[in-house]
């Protein structure tokens, strides 16, 4: 009698999963016209181009820095975009950060704030000849702009520019300041001279809070997959991950390697690499998965709406995949890597103070004291020194739902209309945009740049490239979103 029971039960859940999957459709979205103004994209990646030429290296503790290329990038800014430079007051802000503001019609109102940074990484030493174009060329060629910088970020930066500089073209006057504020050190993890912190230092001092600032995140990706969803997806980050170093040093008598212990100090610390990777940090959901998978969830076809719609009583079985999938695990747990390893100075001598660095990237909830608690407790060596450097702990989450949020769905939703998911996302990098958290409630992370998986990831890699027919859609989302966020409501 019981089989039937659940028999029935089954199929009831069923025929509701079917009914539901046919109603779990996208939310309506307010659409509306979008300014036509023609873009010349051909003209914003001559400007990319030139802006690639200036090698705004920025360098640990600013050792080797070339300043002179900074101030020659400035002056072309300057040159590039006269009317920002007749229109705002700039200021440079630290060694090489630039701050500029737009003023309002409205000084009661809180402004906004558009950022960018300046610098990009270094070409590593030896690979040089593995680029198709020069690094630092700008070259433009099969449809492309190359080079460091082409997509982290001066492509953001200078599509700021060209829709700020474009509205001042037709006259265009904002209700709230809007600023534009370019970091000179963002590549710098964990600086004790980041530009983005002098610059929010600067805010401080004049009493300003941001009413919503925007940074650098995800792109517009997009996702096929066949049977099962075809559509953009626009996440905005809402947060980042944290980070700290632990450096776990073993200490041992050394001696020669000919009368070697069974576990030498080497050998201890690779017991306690085992110990840390055997015990990752606990799974956790958070409340932005929730809207990240209704929103795309929503879009998928029907079958793929038939699992989608349950995805509320999916979760423990979604976050055991997830967890299971080193890429996904990242949204949903502390992440442990192992990165570097000192021994002895030469191969007959063993070590006396031999170390391993662990590099955690903290989930929001988890701080740099829990996570050395936690290496404490699960590592077999206590007589171990552990030293902690470079903390910098997870953002706080911004809320969906504001002014600033909605204004990227409904731009987003209007370039691609019906197309397109706009949701919640975790950055896991770090940005400047974490430092501006003290002066604003709405932070996000958003680059509108229309650009494959597989250009996204030569970020910071040899051939860094963005192609060039995505530049006229980003200055045009970079217009829309200055004159919907700085306006009073």
């Amino acid at each position: 009698m019981w089989w039937k029971i659940i028999l029935i039960l089954l199929a009831v859940f069923i025929l509701v999963t079917l009914i539901r999957a046919a109603f779990y459709k996208p939310k309506k979205i307010k659409h509306y016209e979008i300014d036509k103004i023609r873009i010349d994209e051909n003209k914003v990646a001559e400007h990319l181009s030139q802006a690639i030429r200036f090698k705004t290296i920025s360098m640990a503790g600013d050792v080797g820095v070339d300043w002179n290329e900074f101030e020659k990038f400035h002056a072309f800014l300057d040159e590039t975009y006269p009317l920002i430079a007749k229109n705002t007051v700039k200021e440079k802000i630290s060694h090489a950060s630039l701050m500029y503001r737009w003023k309002g019609s409205n000084p009661d109102l809180e402004p906004i704030a558009l950022i960018a940074h300046q610098d990009v990484v270094p070409v590593a030493e030896g690979t040089e000849k593995d680029w198709t174009h020069d690094a630092f060329g700008g070259e433009i060629a099969d449809g492309m702009v190359w080079g460091r910088g082409a997509l982290d970020m001066k492509n953001h930066l200078i599509c700021v520019m060209e829709a700020a500089e474009s509205l001042m073209e037709q006259g265009f006057q904002p209700e709230r300041d809007v600023y534009l504020c370019f970091g000179h050190n963002e590549e710098i993890v964990s600086t004790e001279h980041s530009g983005a912190q002098n610059i929010v230092k600067t805010f401080k001092s004049r009493g300003i809070r941001l009413d919503s600032v925007l940074d650098e995140g995800s792109a517009l990706i997009r996702l096929d997959v066949p049977g099962l969803i075809h559509t953009y997806i626009a996440a905005i980050g809402m947060a980042e991950k944290g980070f700290v170093n632990m450096k776990i040093t073993a200490h041992d008598k050394g001696g020669h390697t000919s009368a070697a212990p069974v576990h030498s100090g080497m050998a201890k610390l690779a017991h306690m690499v085992q110990d840390l990777e055997s015990h990752q940090f606990k799974a956790r959901w958070l409340p932005f998965l929730d809207e990240l998978f209704d929103g795309v969830g929503r879009r998928a076809t029907y079958l793929g709406r038939i699992v989608t719609c349950n995805i509320p009583i999916l979760k423990p079985v979604i976050k055991f995949a997830m967890k299971s999938i080193y890429e996904a695990a990242t949204m949903v747990r502390t992440v442990t890597s192992v990165s570097m390893c000192e021994g002895s100075p030469a191969p007959n001598v063993l070590p006396q103070r031999p170390s391993i660095t662990v590099n955690f990237r903290m989930l929001p909830g988890d701080t740099s004291d829990d996570v050395e608690k936690h290496v404490r407790k699960h590592i077999r060596y206590k007589d171990v020194e552990i030293e902690k450097y470079d903390v910098k702990e997870a953002s706080e989450f911004s809320k969906t739902g504001s002014r600033a949020f909605e204004a990227i769905r409904e731009i987003e939703s209007s370039l691609h209309p019906d197309d397109v998911a706009v949701v919640p996302y975790m950055v896991m990098g770090g940005t400047d945009a974490y430092y501006y958290q003290d002066i604003s409630d709405n932070v996000l992370r958003y680059a509108p740049f229309n650009v494959p998986i597989s250009l996204f990831k030569l970020t910071h890699g040899t051939n860094e490239r963005c192609p060039i027919d995505t530049l006229g859609e980003s200055v045009t989302f970079f217009r829309e979103y200055i004159k919907k966020v700085s306006a009073e409501n």
